[in-house]
Order: structure tokens, then sequence, then C-alpha cells
């Protein structure tokens, strides 16, 4: 007879998603973006199951002076397509920082997001400003308490005052 115990299981219950602020100030567009996909999902977490949204919020701040490397500028395409006949639009990389330099981000972690309702729900909790200010202070000083108390209250472990 084989004994033995069952694999840790996440509950819902257990997910408590933090609040993480990323400045995006003269980093490159694709490293950048896997940064914020793998806090999206949750994967830098123990507690990640594939299933489910373990993930945490983003708020990316300045993401007009986002950083591209070679010619991607001019070269780099984006597409849109109203439905109609000869409705293909198309746009540099340059042209679309200029007016709205949150797509960008927001494309870029888009495609490195699962394909499915899951992926969907994650790239809700993404916020992206063009600016360096937001409006998420509160939920980010809350986050930090609350980990701050998990820390402090985790059995086992004395905190001594030195």
């Amino acid at each position: 007879m084989v004994t033995g115990t069952k694999p840790y299981q996440t509950r819902a219950s257990e997910l408590n998603p933090m609040w993480h602020v990323v400045d995006a100030d003269g980093k490159t567009l694709g490293r950048i973006s896997t940064e914020i996909a793998v806090l999206l999902q949750g994967k830098h977490k123990p507690i990640y199951v594939p299933h489910m949204n373990t993930g945490d919020f983003v708020v990316v701040v300045n993401a007009e002076k986002i950083h591209v490397t070679g010619k991607k500028l001019e070269q780099k395409m984006y597409y849109r397509h109203s439905g109609y006949h000869g409705g293909l639009t198309e746009r540099t990389l340059a042209q679309v920082l200029d007016k709205t330099p949150i797509r960008v981000i927001q494309h870029a972690v888009k495609g490195m997001l699962p394909k499915s309702a899951l992926g969907r729900r994650m790239l809700l909790r993404l916020k992206v400003y063009a600016g360096p200010e937001h409006p998420h202070e509160a939920q980010i000083k809350g986050s930090q308490r609350a980990q701050e108390d998990a820390v402090a209250s985790q059995p086992g472990q004395d905190s001594q005052e030195a």
C-alpha cells in the first residue's frame, strides 16, 4: 500500500493580489512587458496554478518614455481593421507613441498573456498611464501594509528587535 501526501492545491480564498508600480522610463518595451506579464499571471508566486488568476495588479507609469531598440520606431507597424472593405489602418510605432502611448504597452503585454477568458481577466488588472501620476496610491499603500502584516503574523518566526 502506497501512502503519500497530496500536492498542495491553491484555493480562491487564499488569493490576495498585491499592487506593483512599474516605471517604464527609459526601459526597453519587450523586457518590461515580460516583467509585467509575469506579475499579471502570478508566476512569481509559489502558489501559482495555471487555471486560476493568481496574479497581481500592475500600475505602469511613464509609458510615453518607453525605449525601443533598432529601427522599430519607423519599421514596427500596428494594424487595425474597421470591418469594411479597404478599412485596414496601419500606423508605425512612432505614430502610436505620439497619439496613445498607453496602447503600446497594453498591446505588448496582451500578446504575452494566455489567449482565453483567464488572460482577458488578467489584462484587466493592468493599469497604464502616460505620465508619472496615477490614481492608485491608496491601493498600493494598502497592499504594502497587508504584506507587512502577513510577514509579521507568520507563525514560527520570532521577531527580535536589536
